[in-house]
């Protein structure tokens, strides 16, 4: 059990600003919420290149094809430093791939929704990776310094994607009228599933005081989603396109921007399992896995007949 003075020692530790380090004395519940946030954040890389993928062969020009692989391949990447930086904390890439695959393990719930149309790789890449820059920046002030070191890279990495996107969506908005209606459409079904990926209202997420009071975050659900609306609205203005939001409207008092209620139950749905495409993200996900099993069983033997070289050169 943690003591009194154990949890005060920390806490001072947190409030002075200083970072967290793997062989540190941390609460178990501080550990565990790492976990949960670092595997979601894994995941969600991981799976997130699935919607992705399936567009790389139907990208409109070889230009937009290595764009979208190089996208593909450093959200790998992410996946894996993320993986790494969870192992910091005492579990296994093993065990974490295992709950992703049995469906056990949460990741972003934006990823169980289709992408229909070309326009939809520059919506995913201009709100969902908008949206995603919001929180990493922020994460790469966590209180864990792995987490934080990690997410310096990923967030510049981030960027260009979120660019990427952009870029799409503005080449489609100023082409012909077709193309400005699919950019549209894609607008249309992104935008509150996008504001869904921030999470639950404040008042309803269990988790956000605690992970506020330990600087694993530093701003609320809400607030972070508030600092989307206020960042993209004027970029939808930008390309010509329509927010879906009757509601939406600048609030010259409190120097924001209003916006609808998000449709909480739709959330709460996809996030329990049964969004447009959660039985189809972890069977695809699954089947990666079985198939790509001789490329792991071949690296070990690699890895095996390596170190046995090793040892004979050595005796």
């Amino acid at each position: 059990m943690d003591t009194q003075q154990q949890l005060d020692d920390f806490q001072r530790r947190i409030d002075n600003g200083e970072k967290i380090e793997p062989k540190d004395w941390m609460p178990e519940r501080y550990r565990k919420q790492l976990i949960r946030i670092m595997s979601q954040h894994a995941h969600s890389e991981i799976v997130g290149m699935l919607p992705e993928g399936n567009w790389i062969t139907r990208a409109p020009s070889l230009r937009r094809k290595v764009a979208l692989l190089a996208k593909v391949q450093d959200e790998a990447g992410h996946g894996l430093y993320l993986y790494s930086a969870a192992e910091t904390l005492g579990i296994s890439r093993d065990e974490l791939v295992e709950q992703l695959l049995d469906g056990t393990a949460k990741y972003s719930s934006i990823f169980n929704y289709p992408t229909l149309t070309w326009a939809d790789m520059g919506a995913v890449g201009w709100l969902v990776d908008g949206a995603a820059i919001i929180n990493q920046v922020m994460l790469t002030k966590t209180s864990y310094g792995p987490y934080a070191r990690a997410m310096v890279r990923i967030c510049k990495e981030e960027s260009f994607h979120q660019r990427q996107g952009y870029e799409i969506m503005l080449a489609l908005a100023n082409g012909t009228e077709a193309q400005k209606q699919m950019a549209q459409d894609a607008l249309n079904r992104f935008w509150w599933p996008s504001l869904m990926m921030f999470g639950p209202r404040d008042e309803d997420s269990p988790n956000t005081e605690q992970s506020m009071k330990w600087k694993i975050k530093k701003k609320t659900n809400d607030e972070l989603r508030q600092q989307f609306v206020d960042q993209t609205v004027p970029q939808a203005d930008i390309l010509g396109l329509t927010i879906p939001d009757p509601d939406l409207k600048w609030n010259e008092e409190r120097g924001h921007y209003d916006f609808g209620e998000i449709d909480w139950e739709e959330f709460w749905n996809v996030v329990k399992g049964n969004g447009p495409c959660n039985l189809k993200r972890l069977e695809d996900r699954n089947a990666a896995w079985d198939n790509g099993a001789w490329v792991r069983e071949a690296a070990v033997a690699h890895a095996e007949k390596q170190a046995a070289k090793r040892v004979s050169k050595s005796a």
